[in-house]
């Protein structure tokens, strides 16, 4: 793929031997279970009341408005730390600024899709990325392959963790953002609502981030530390979030970043140009607390934790492949950074 046209996305390849083995994701919103890991609780004071939600097929987006009405506030009152699945049960924080008045007992909301658990406040909005991670518990059902090459793949993601590709919802229906992200760069199309743009932007700069460990996983090498690496806090090698400044890897794992740059450079100038910092993430994503049974011969239940910005699906994909049924349509999903 070059420069040209990226109207579909690549196939990124994957870390383990494939099992061979398929199964079926989200047949049920109980399948798909997210429970967020906050980095603080409500102190009980403040100008704002967050609100500990249990959704259950309703889109963070479509709660947040909801929430909005219910305290008579504006949209942009209301903050969430990260993006749930649609198709799903999942448990949330949400914040409301309400600094004046009297506060609301939203515990007595009523709604079909979704119910407050507690409510309490506190000192500061919830932004995107305000999270330690999730908990994931899925269901897989009508499994299907070698029951073997499946335990070899789960136990290898256990103990060495799985490329941390961004996931396939952060690219739009078929890559579509991805296209519309280089068309905006190159000035073939002008972006005027700054969501898009923002929507465009991320998807880009996730594309080549894949590139790169992509790359580093075709050649053998993604869970290894090249020369030049730069290394996280948890001494995991990082790769690339493209943006202004200089690449901060050397030798080895530079040459390979600007290797995949010079292969992209309409999508790196633009995203220098668009006023973006240059930032590193993780190579490896490591799943916590990993852990599954076979509570049918045709039925695998997996639970893990991921910090924030890591993908389930990720995870899933090097285990066997899955399908979802057809209403998935949602580019959400349960790990936003």
């Amino acid at each position: 793929m070059t420069d040209a046209q990226y109207t579909t996305l690549p196939q990124w390849p994957n870390a383990y031997p494939a099992s061979g083995a398929s199964a079926t994701l989200k047949l049920l919103n109980e399948d798909f279970i997210v429970t967020e890991l906050p980095l603080q609780l409500p102190s009980g004071e403040g100008e704002h009341i967050w609100l500990d939600i249990e959704k259950n097929g309703a889109n963070t987006a479509f709660v947040a408005q909801q929430l909005a009405e219910a305290a008579g506030v504006q949209d942009r009152d209301v903050g969430y730390a990260g993006l749930k699945d649609r198709y799903a049960i999942t448990r949330q924080w949400f914040s409301i600024y309400l600094p004046k008045g009297e506060t609301p007992d939203l515990t007595l909301l009523q709604h079909p899709e979704f119910k407050v658990l507690s409510q309490s406040r506190h000192v500061k909005k919830l932004r995107p990325g305000d999270l330690q991670g999730n908990r994931f518990r899925i269901v897989l059902r009508d499994v299907t392959g070698d029951r073997d090459a499946i335990e070899a793949n789960l136990k290898a993601v256990a103990s060495r963790g799985v490329p941390n590709y961004f996931g396939a919802q952060r690219f739009g229906h078929d890559g579509g953002n991805v296209e519309q992200g280089r068309a905006m760069l190159a000035r073939e199309i002008r972006v005027r609502n700054p969501k898009k743009k923002g929507i465009y932007l991320s998807a880009v700069r996730s594309f080549v981030f894949n590139e790169v460990l992509a790359l580093r996983v075709q050649q053998g090498l993604w869970g290894q530390t090249l020369p030049g690496d730069v290394m996280d806090e948890a001494g995991r090698p990082t790769g690339p979030l493209w943006g202004r400044g200089r690449v901060t890897a050397t030798d080895q794992a530079q040459a390979l970043e600007n290797g995949v740059a010079e292969r992209h450079a309409i999508l790196c100038d633009g995203m220098e140009h668009a006023g973006l910092d240059q930032e590193r993430r993780a190579l490896v994503a490591s799943p916590a607390e990993m852990s599954w049974e076979w509570p049918q011969a045709n039925q695998l239940v997996l639970t893990f934790s991921l910090p924030a910005g890591n993908y389930a699906t990720s995870v899933l994909n090097e285990i066997l492949r899955v399908t979802e049924p057809a209403r998935q349509t949602e580019n959400e999903s349960a790990s936003v950074e």
